[in-house]
């Protein structure tokens, strides 16, 4: 260790950090050589692929001739984007976040959500045309490319107030995204104080996601490289006006003097960009709209002189690339789109590269053809000269008179019609060009001679086989193109948003804070293509659904073989399948229920047979307290019935005294000492009943 040690600290001092006219000659050779490579030997192509898709003339037409062209590419190209958009834009689901650990597997759901959120909600643009835009690209140029990045742009608003009292002037001067650039004072009829009009400007600095189209002509890639992981250098070469830089943070005096006039910019031609860089400036108006070029290059360099090449972010301005910024980055943010890779090349073929030269070949014989016909039905004439009248000749009016001064002066020279025998090159051409594109008529359903006398498997399998080649480009365009975008979404969502944010998802406002996610979390492409039409894939999606409605029926919800969540999945696909981008609409996701309260917690068995005793002992009680209460109510019945037959003996006692010796006798006072004697009793008995009850706990 300590020799390894000795050699790196030689090869320190021995490569010093490097200065900074050195770091500017490096990168501004590196710039100029990847623009030489892009410029003369990808540019030209990408210009001759796009002038065949508009149907722009091949330069070799002649005068009087047909210039008649078929649009093959065009119509090539416009038969795959449908499906490729559809594929891409009918679900929400078509790349998701894989957890790495069972920590993850919230958050990854989150992320997913939130990244189509962020795709479908933020941008400037919306997802259906920056995904069109791209696809276009990449199949009429060979290659389109999608920029991510996190956006601090300034916000400047200005706003006129007026009627402010010294509360509201102070609120505003205490504001610091608000400065005051006029300022007057009025006095009102309505207030006695003076109140103030004020011409404020405010400025707030934004963060936010942002993912764009990039022209494929605004790419340079270094010409050894074979991927994003080993170029030496991937940048971005435009045209910014001079707001647009101020916006990004630069100052106004150190970009102005980069400002060129010129509206127009050829990228495609160096030695016109060099030229129009050179003319002398024009005076504006406006300053703020003159263009800068401007380059944000990503270049693998060893600029602290440690052995190590690092990844930084470079951007240069002006023709000579003149460095404003130098730092260290993590990731490329771009994305690329291309339908037929080459092995171990940075860029491919696209859809033109495959049928231009069959718009070339068919336009040929359509223009001959069409030849052969104008020269059947018009053919030309010969003239004796001096025997007839020119102006007759050449007067194409039907019926037309023409003035001979001798029979056969003017002789016509008939040629046969010879179109007919082109109709079968052009079906040769087209058989061709479906063999390389995968395009045709039976593609869509339509080729009456595919469906005639065909069975249904017979059908099924041709629409297939020309489906297959849009798969391809498809399933390249998902595991390519879109996975890489999404793991730059995730970093930068986790790096850049360190703050909680509400968004809205299926009509529930649900928190979002990625800083808690993880940034190393797979990108699982979702396509979902596979042997099969949508008619066979929803058939089959039918029959999945009915095997696991039965086991749910037979087994109960909680069965080994499926879940209400594995249900919920076959339905979500047959919804997608449809054609319907939110599942959610229709069925609602199981594990975004909230979860059942927890069942009570089981008592011990010691405590059930304590509360069994306890109840016991109370029974117990209840039925003593019942018995002697019963005791006593037949003891003051028995006590009742006897004072009353003593009362009755008493009453019969003292008739008989009355009778037999005529004395008079106090029966009221005998009565009363009787009704007190027993109250005496039920109280006494009342007091007894009480002591004995037992209280229970």
């Amino acid at each position: 260790m300590s020799e390894a040690y000795n050699t790196n600290e030689q090869f320190v001092e021995e490569n010093p950090e490097l200065s900074e006219e050195e770091l500017q000659s490096i990168v501004a050779s590196a710039i100029e050589d990847a623009a030489d490579f892009i410029d003369n030997s990808i540019s030209p192509g990408r210009a001759e692929a796009a002038e065949y898709y508009q149907g722009e003339a091949f330069g070799n037409e002649q005068a009087g001739r047909s210039t008649a062209m078929t649009m093959d590419v065009r119509d090539t190209i416009q038969a795959m984007l449908p499906s490729l958009v559809r594929i891409f834009c009918g679900s929400d689901h078509v790349v998701e976040y894989a957890p790495v650990g069972p920590e993850d597997v919230e958050h990854a759901k989150q992320a997913t959500d939130y990244a189509n959120f962020i795709l479908n909600q933020d941008q400037d643009e919306s997802y259906i045309s920056i995904i069109y835009a791209t696809f276009k690209d990449a199949l009429v140029k060979g290659s389109g490319f999608l920029k991510y990045y996190w956006d601090e742009s300034e916000d400047v608003k200005t706003y006129s107030l007026t009627g402010l009292d010294e509360q509201a002037l102070a609120a505003l001067n205490s504001d610091p995204s608000v400065e005051i650039t006029l300022m007057s004072t009025e006095i009102s009829d309505t207030s006695p104080d003076p109140l103030t009009s004020v011409t404020v400007v405010q400025r707030r600095s934004t963060g936010q996601i942002k993912v764009a189209t990039v022209p494929p002509e605004e790419i340079l890639v270094s010409r050894q490289a074979r991927s994003f992981a080993d170029a030496g250098l991937v940048a971005h070469r435009r045209y910014a006006t001079v707001s647009e830089l101020v916006e990004m943070g630069y100052k106004y005096d150190d970009i102005i003097d980069y400002a060129t006039d010129d509206a127009d910019f050829d990228l495609l031609n160096v030695e016109a960009r060099e030229r129009q860089l050179s003319q002398q400036s024009r005076d504006y108006a406006d300053p703020t709209r003159r263009r800068v070029l401007y380059v944000e290059a990503y270049m693998q360099i060893d600029a602290d002189g440690d052995g190590v090449s690092e990844l930084r972010r470079i951007c240069c301005a002006g023709p000579s690339y003149e460095i404003l910024r130098n730092e260290t980055t993590d990731d490329v943010p771009f994305a690329m789109f291309c339908p037929d890779p080459e092995p171990h090349a940075f860029f491919g073929m696209s859809i033109a590269d495959l049928t231009m030269d069959i718009q070339r070949i068919k336009s040929a014989v359509l223009r001959a053809s069409l030849d052969s016909l104008a020269m059947s039905t018009h053919p030309r004439v010969g003239v004796v000269e001096g025997q007839a009248s020119l102006e007759d000749v050449m007067n194409v009016e039907a019926g037309g008179i023409i003035r001979m001064r001798n029979p056969g002066a003017v002789v016509p020279f008939t040629l046969p019609y010879v179109g007919s025998d082109a109709f079968s090159m052009m079906e040769y051409l087209d058989e061709i060009r479906e063999n390389r594109t995968g395009i045709s008529k039976a593609a869509d359903g339509l080729a009456p001679e595919a469906l005639q006398s065909s069975t249904l498997m017979a059908v099924s399998q041709t629409i297939q086989a020309a489906q297959q080649r849009t798969e391809l480009i498809a399933r390249l365009f998902a595991e390519n193109g879109m996975t890489r975008l999404f793991k730059g979404l995730l970093r930068l969502m986790v790096q850049h948003q360190d703050r909680p944010r509400m968004i809205r998802l299926r009509n529930e406002f649900v928190p979002m804070q990625p800083d808690a996610w993880n940034a190393g979390m797979d990108v699982v492409a979702n396509i979902a293509l596979g042997k099969g039409g949508d008619t066979e894939k929803m058939m089959m999606l039918q029959e999945v659904a009915a095997k696991q409605e039965m086991l749910i029926e037979k087994l109960g919800p909680d069965n080994p073989l499926v879940n209400i969540q594995n249900y919920y999945a076959t339905l979500q696909q047959m919804i997608e399948l449809a054609g319907f981008k939110d599942p959610n609409k229709f069925f609602t996701d199981p594990s975004q229920m909230p979860p059942a309260p927890p069942e009570p917690p089981k008592p011990d068995i010691n405590e059930q047979l304590i509360q069994v005793q306890m109840a016991e002992i109370q029974a117990n009680i209840q039925k003593k307290q019942a018995e002697l209460a019963l005791e006593r109510e037949k003891m003051v019945r028995e006590d009742d019935r006897r004072r009353d037959k003593d009362e009755a003996d008493i009453a019969l006692k003292a008739a008989e005294i009355i009778a037999r010796y005529g004395a008079q006798v106090d029966m009221a006072g005998i009565k009363a000492g009787s009704e007190r004697d027993r109250e005496m009793v039920k109280q006494l008995s009342s007091v007894r009943n009480g002591q004995n009850r037992t209280p229970v706990s």
